[in-house]
């Protein structure tokens, strides 16, 4: 390997020309002598302002002779170039990993070292690497460099300008193994994979129930903390998840945008559609496992078990009678508190149970088919 004769005193890079060092002693100084006309970014050598300047023109001089895909500088040309080489030449003498660039090396040593040498004047946050540096300064400038020439929206980093630009190709190149099933994010596909591997390595510490993405362990959480982050403007209700909140603003809108194709019948929530779907279809996936009797709700399986096991969890607060279910508890109290919410249209009599409303009818009925 290259002798590297010259160090950089505050992060340990070498350099092979005294040269190459005080260029890059600038990153640590701040001193940027070179600035660039259209966004007045300022750089510490003309060669980085060249580069620089490429974001703004698009242009990718130097291309691969294998896979003809194009780059804005040499470097980046270089170190794509071991795709298809497979070189990896620089290892880090602690774990062995390997890479293709000796930066990246340099980089991937300081998760050991726990070094930080770059850090932020706005701030004084501190970092890794200067590519993180950079990154992060822009959440104080405000700066937007990448932009998708279909929409105009504007990005902090081109990797998320390429995963934009994926809603308008609608491109899925992560394709997982076992389905084929497709996705536009390695991530999606990395969290998709767990279905396959039935790997949970996200563990709730206080239960210790595993899930399997790290979103869902921190929905779950706060069942333990009580955390309702989620708060509805108009009422104050707050959810534990977002997604309950907005399933609960549809209340006060009165949107109902899922619509059955059948009857046209519409509903606030999708689960709500799929149960009412069940009575065209007839399908009843919850069986009883002591009679086999199934049901096109599991709320309606859990009552129906209370039979087998005579469990009565509904207690009237003041007689202490005990019911299967909260439906038959609410018709109970209405003898505490006399309540009869049921009225007959015709003779305006009350009822507690639409039941008995029923039963009554019949009497108006009976007088109509004898007059």
């Amino acid at each position: 390997m290259e002798e590297k004769p010259f160090k950089c005193d505050v992060c340990h890079q070498a350099f092979t020309q005294l040269s190459t060092l005080m260029r890059h002693q600038r990153i640590h100084t701040g001193d940027n002598l070179f600035k660039c006309e259209v966004c007045q970014k300022s750089l510490s050598d003309t060669w980085h302002l060249r580069s620089h300047q490429r974001i703004h023109t698009g242009e990718k001089p130097f291309t691969c002779k294998v896979c003809q895909k194009s780059f804005s500088d040499s470097s980046n040309l270089h170190a794509h170039l071991c795709i298809h080489t497979e070189e990896k030449r620089f290892s880090c003498k602690v774990c062995e990993k390997a890479f293709t660039r000796c930066s990246s090396l340099l980089d991937h040593q300081r998760i050991h070292t726990a070094e930080k040498p770059f850090k932020c004047e706005v701030c004084d946050k501190a970092f890794m690497t200067s590519t993180k540096l950079l990154l992060h300064q822009r959440i104080h400038t405000g700066e937007k460099p990448f932009r998708c020439e279909v929409c105009e929206m504007s990005f902090t980093e081109s990797s998320k300008l390429l995963m934009h630009q994926r809603i308008h190709t609608r491109e899925k190149p992560f394709k997982c193994e076992v389905c084929h099933k497709s996705f536009s994010l390695s991530s999606n596909l990395h969290r998709h994979q767990y279905i396959h591997t039935g790997e949970k390595p996200f563990k709730c510490e206080m239960c210790a129930k595993s899930f399997s993405q790290s979103s869902n362990l921190q929905r779950h959480q706060r069942i333990h903390t009580g955390e309702k982050p989620f708060m509805c403007e108009v009422c104050d209700k707050s959810f534990s998840q977002f997604m309950n909140l907005h399933a609960h603003q549809r209340i006060h809108t009165e949107e109902k945008p899922f619509t059955c194709e059948v009857c046209n019948k519409s509903f606030s929530q999708l689960m709500n559609l799929r149960v009412h779907q069940r009575i065209h279809t007839g399908e009843k996936p919850f069986t009883c496992e002591v009679c086999d009797k199934a049901f096109t709700q599991l709320s309606s399986l859990t009552r129906h078990q209370t039979i087998h096991t005579g469990e009565k969890p509904f207690k009237c607060e003041l007689c202490d009678k005990a019911f299967a279910t909260s439906t038959r508890l609410l018709m109970h109290q209405r003898i505490h508190t006399v309540e009869k919410p049921f009225r007959c249209e015709v003779c305006n009599k009350d009822f507690a149970r639409s039941s008995e409303l029923v039963r009554h009818q019949r009497i108006h009925i009976r007088e109509k088919l004898f007059l």
